[in-house]
């Protein structure tokens, strides 16, 4: 968590208090393949280098195996910000990465089908 010195990343009224980039400094490209759907967890190894506090908050997150979608909707930041910030948590060994693991089964057209007649219906 960020230091009280830091103060709060998030204020209610005006939303995030710095631009999501600047999380990243401008970078938009992670050193860490990873997908929406990758898993990520910590190794339990502190990081030898100093990160920001969306670093810190996003390694608390992967107490347990985590996607890195998740870990972008807990921290309120575009995915690929979020990818920049877990690839310099696997870079310096706190974070381990999984690719997704996808099953050779055919879709099931029905069930497809159900779910974009429940999607028309909503709108």
């Amino acid at each position: 968590m960020p230091a009280p010195q830091d103060g709060p990343l998030l204020d209610d009224a005006a939303g995030r208090l710095i631009r999501p980039y600047t999380v990243s400094n401008g970078r938009t490209r992670p050193t860490t393949v990873l997908d929406l759907l990758s898993l990520v967890m910590a190794t339990g190894s502190e990081p030898q280098v100093h990160l920001g506090p969306e670093h810190t908050v996003a390694l608390e997150l992967c107490g347990a195996p985590t996607s890195v979608a998740e870990v972008a909707a807990h921290l309120r930041l575009p995915a690929v910000v979020t990818k920049v910030l877990l690839s310099d948590l696997v870079d310096c060994g706190a974070v381990t990465a999984h690719a997704p693991a996808f099953h050779d089964m055919p879709t099931d057209r029905s069930l497809l089908e159900a779910v974009l007649d429940g999607l028309r219906r909503q709108l």
